[in-house]
């Protein structure tokens, strides 16, 4: 009994409930005016025969309508991923369809819905989602209501089934960039050509002089055995280290814009490994908190990307204060070659930054350190509103005070002679591919 009530789980439209509602003034109106008592009899059983007929050609077909969701298995955590609802009306007229599709908890859509027409065969509803967090993320069934051919009632059709997709860092991301590096255009994503300062070191072949040459760089000897001006030509130097430090401590919690800091330096470490790599230079990975978790040797092995990319999937805060002096030991005894560190963490007072100072002094002496840090951008909004009243003004300055600290906080790493970079945390990746690409051409690294 309780499946075929399952079975035919239907709704009455608003156009029931409005005639309805109009017969019922009719019985109310036949206590002034008797003869209208006949007509509303006559309504209400005309309604019942509707009624009964809709039910009929409704459920007249087990499975009038079908719904398929095709998706990715993977998400792209901070990108709009494409959903498709490929929808097979199985009748042989058009019908009127209402859609919810059980969304994820994670997006917090309480009132998604689509409204159409469906015509006979395959149709598609297409949308995105963003999701702001990685991890599974577990669709339900989508819920199909068809509305009759008369109008007056709605079946109700549990069909699709319950699908998982992952969340992973913004690969999205870390494909365009790539696209970018290999066909020279990241200047259009924001990353500016660096001017090379000096000569690698690094040959690569002899070839024969073309005008603008480099005198400098004359092969004599290659040059009387040809007779001809032959030059050595140099490249860039190649298989230098490059890891990536992310700071998975409390203060990598704050969240902007939805995303947390910690995600943002999560994609950009992804993007910026996956250049590195296609530098033929080595990528390595390393994450910590309250201890040191996550460890990956810079390689530059075909497999190296997908390593890092699982090991980023999986990273997540603890909420405590995260343990510099383990990432120094860390690094001293397990780092032997010379590397240039990208150190992705927070500091919101100069206290904080002050406190784990001698290790960032500590790492440098051996390794090119970048200390990549946020600027709080809500507290930029803050200081370009207009203040209407005492208590506005008392929160500007304040909100200044802090952002004075922000960039005193990259004086005084610079006067220590630890390189340091403020950012915002939408514009993070561009600026360490900036940094990066600069660093190499300094030849720092």
């Amino acid at each position: 009994m309780k499946k075929l009530l399952y079975r035919i789980s239907f709704y009455f439209t608003r156009l029931f409930y409005i005639v309805c509602g109009v017969i019922v003034c009719l019985f109310i109106l036949a206590f002034f005016f008797p003869k209208l008592q006949q007509v509303g009899s006559i309504a209400a059983l005309c309604v019942g025969i509707t009624v009964l007929l809709d039910l009929v050609i409704v459920y007249s077909k087990k499975q009038p309508v079908t719904v398929n969701r095709l998706c990715a298995e993977r998400f792209s955590n901070g990108d709009e991923n494409k959903v498709v609802l490929e929808i097979n009306n199985h009748l042989p007229y058009k019908v009127t369809l209402e859609i919810i599709d059980e969304l994820p908890f994670q997006f917090q859509l309480r009132n998604w819905k689509r409204r159409g027409v469906a015509e006979t065969g395959i149709s598609a509803i297409e949308y995105t989602l963003k999701p702001l967090e990685r991890g599974v993320y577990t669709f339900g069934i989508v819920n199909v209501f068809v509305t009759g051919v008369l109008r007056m009632v709605v079946r109700h059709i549990r069909t699709g089934e319950e699908k998982e997709a992952a969340t992973y860092p913004s690969y999205m991301q870390m494909r365009r960039f790539q696209l970018m590096a290999a066909t020279n255009q990241l200047q259009e994503a924001g990353s500016r050509q660096m001017r090379k300062l000096g000569n690698s070191l690094e040959f690569e072949q002899i070839r024969e002089y073309v005008l603008g040459d480099d005198y400098r760089t004359i092969n004599w000897k290659a040059s009387a055995r040809k007779n001809a001006i032959m030059v050595n030509n140099f490249m860039d130097e190649r298989s230098q280290q490059v890891i990536c430090v992310i700071d998975k401590g409390r203060t990598m919690k704050m969240p902007f814009e939805g995303m947390s800091l910690l995600d943002y330096a999560i994609n950009a470490s992804l993007v910026l490994s996956n250049v590195v790599l296609h530098k033929q230079d080595k990528a390595g990975l390393l994450t910590f908190g309250s201890t040191v978790d996550q460890y990956i040797a810079p390689d530059k092995k075909a497999t190296q990307l997908g390593y890092i990319l699982e090991a980023l999937y999986r990273q997540e805060t603890n909420f405590m204060d995260s343990d510099f002096e383990a990432l120094y030991s860390t690094i001293r005894y397990r780092v032997k070659q010379r590397s240039l560190l990208l150190l992705f963490t927070n500091f919101e007072s100069m206290y904080g930054m002050e406190r784990q100072l001698p290790y960032l002094k500590k790492l440098s002496t051996n390794h090119p350190l970048l200390v990549i840090f946020f600027e709080n951008t809500e507290l930029g909004e803050l200081i370009n509103q207009r203040a209407q009243n005492l208590e506005e003004i008392y929160q500007q300055t304040i909100a200044s005070k802090f952002a004075f600290e922000k960039r005193q906080m990259v004086r005084e790493l610079n006067k220590h002679g630890i390189m340091a970079m403020l950012t915002t945390p939408q514009k993070l990746t561009v600026n360490a591919l900036n940094k990066y690409f600069e660093l190499k051409a300094r030849q720092v690294m």
